[in-house]
C-alpha cells in the first residue's frame, strides 16, 4: 500500500477482507485501505454508519441494488445496516470512516 505515507502504514494492520491500517478514535475507526483491481466484496451490512474518499483509482459500490462509481476524491455514506457490496477494476485506495453509535 505505498499509495499512504510511511506514517499510516506503520499503523496496526486491518484485521478483515482487505488490507488496510486502522486508526482507532472516539466513536469511529478510521481505515486507510487498498485493494488490488479485481477485487470485490460480497453483499454484507455493518453496524456502523460507513462514510469514504476514494484517494487513488476508483471504486465500484452497489448500495441496495443500485450501482455507483466513485473516483478520486468521491465521497460516499453507507448507513448503517444498509446491504452493500464493492468492486474494483483497477488498483483503489480509500479512506474509510466507520462511525460507531
Amino acid at each position: 500500500m505505498p499509495h499512504f505515507p510511511e506514517q499510516l502504514r506503520s499503523l496496526p494492520p486491518f484485521e478483515g477482507p482487505f488490507d488496510a491500517y486502522k486508526l482507532a478514535a472516539e466513536g469511529c475507526d478510521v481505515l486507510f485501505a487498498s485493494y488490488p483491481a479485481g477485487m470485490a466484496l460480497e453483499e454484507h451490512t455493518h453496524k456502523t454508519d460507513n462514510v469514504g474518499v476514494i484517494t487513488q483509482g476508483e471504486m465500484i459500490i452497489t448500495i441496495e441494488g443500485v450501482e455507483h462509481r466513485y473516483k478520486v476524491g468521491d465521497w460516499y455514506k453507507i448507513p448503517a445496516g444498509t446491504v452493500h457490496a464493492a468492486r474494483t477494476d483497477v488498483d483503489t485506495s480509500e479512506i474509510e470512516f466507520w462511525f460507531y453509535d
